[in-house]
């Protein structure tokens, strides 16, 4: 399987998607530069964290207007699977890709630090390795991770079961006080409508050799190959 990982000016996890596809997964893997204008050939698209163009404006908005952000989203509309991670995920958000906006953390300060996240929907393209209502470690660094939208929103992603992460305790009790950085109801991953495009602020490439601490991310990864196989 073939995935293109999206660079952007300032992005800085590229490196660390490429070593989970090509050495952790053994996936071939190639690095994508935001001036291009093709995704020909791939069968995964991914949008890594970073800083993309140094945050200016807002987090992902000048991003969102690359030339290669047309072609991901005419990807994405072919039914080919995108992962925004971290400011990925603020990237597609600003592309309309996903719905709401992520805003500057509750604590106005960067978070870097372990999470646990329950599974709020196992039956998507890349959560079909877990099992419902399972609660995994995995990591966030973000300062603008604080995910928002309108009441209706909120409604139609619950109610389509299009919420794939929520930010929970060890025992999947989702309260305030597990959420790090004020996002409504806890959303730490939410999916589009065709459920072909995830975005989540964690980072499940951060989590997948035991040296880091938790492999809790391979999940991601493992549906997303399970699906393309």
């Amino acid at each position: 399987m073939k995935f293109g990982i999206i660079v952007f000016p300032g992005s800085n996890c590229d490196h660390d998607c490429y070593h989970a596809v090509k050495h952790v997964f053994g996936q071939e893997a190639e690095y994508v530069w935001h001036k291009t204008t093709s995704l020909d050939g791939f069968d995964c698209v991914i949008l890594p964290g970073g800083f993309s163009y140094g945050d200016y404006l807002r987090t992902g908005a000048i991003a969102s207007f690359s030339p290669v952000m047309n072609e991901v989203v005419s990807f994405a509309k072919k039914g080919g699977l995108v992962m925004g991670i971290c400011n990925g995920f603020q990237i597609l958000t600003e592309a309309g890709l996903l719905p709401g906006v992520l805003m500057r953390n509750k604590g106005l300060k960067f978070i870097c630090e372990h999470t646990h996240l329950r599974v709020e929907n196992n039956g998507s393209r890349f959560t079909s390795r877990y099992s419902g209502g399972q609660v995994v470690d995995i990591p966030i660094a973000h300062a603008d991770g604080n995910y928002y939208a309108d009441p209706e929103t909120i409604a139609r992603l619950e109610g389509e079961g299009r919420v794939a992460f929520r930010y929970s305790t060890p025992d999947g009790i989702v309260s305030d006080a597990a959420n790090p950085n004020g996002s409504i109801s806890n959303i730490a991953g939410i999916l589009n409508e065709k459920g072909n495009v995830l975005g989540m602020m964690p980072h499940p490439e951060r989590a997948l050799e035991g040296e880091l601490g938790s492999l809790d991310g391979r999940g991601v990864f493992e549906s997303i190959l399970g699906r393309l196989r």
